[in-house]
């Protein structure tokens, strides 16, 4: 019935820096960008593989219920080739990281940082096997 994720939804607080952090550090490229004059609202769809990821601005969005466990999304994952290289990347742009772990099921690696507003992002490390 479901063939892929199209796209993840985001509403940040700041659309310039969220915009940038997305763009400039995590290098995602802009497929389209609005401005939606009777929401007030921003939408800038910015591609990630094969999928979307679709940022979001309103005036005054609700804060995260609770952190890190709230029900709903937990956090949303990147796939990279190369960890070593993504985490200096981000060190580089001002963005910490946690420490590296090891899924203790796949073997791979991988960690933790947040994006402008606090939502957990993970970094994990794909082999051509997994």
């Amino acid at each position: 019935m479901f063939t892929t994720i199209h796209h993840v939804a985001l509403i940040c607080t700041d659309y310039a820096v969220s915009r940038r952090f997305y763009t400039e550090i995590l290098g995602m490229e802009i497929i389209r960008e609005v401005y939606r004059e009777e929401r007030q609202s921003w939408k800038c769809d910015l591609r990630i593989g094969a999928a979307q990821l679709e940022l979001f601005s309103f005036p005054a969005p609700a804060a995260r219920p609770s952190y890190p466990e709230a029900t709903g999304l937990r956090h949303l994952a990147f796939a990279t080739a190369d960890i070593d290289v993504a985490v200096a990347r981000l060190a580089e742009n001002g963005v910490t990281c946690e420490p590296l772990r090891r899924d203790e099921h796949t073997g791979a690696r991988f960690t933790f940082f947040n994006d402008p507003d606090g939502l957990p992002l993970e970094l994990y490390e794909q082999s051509a096997g997994s």
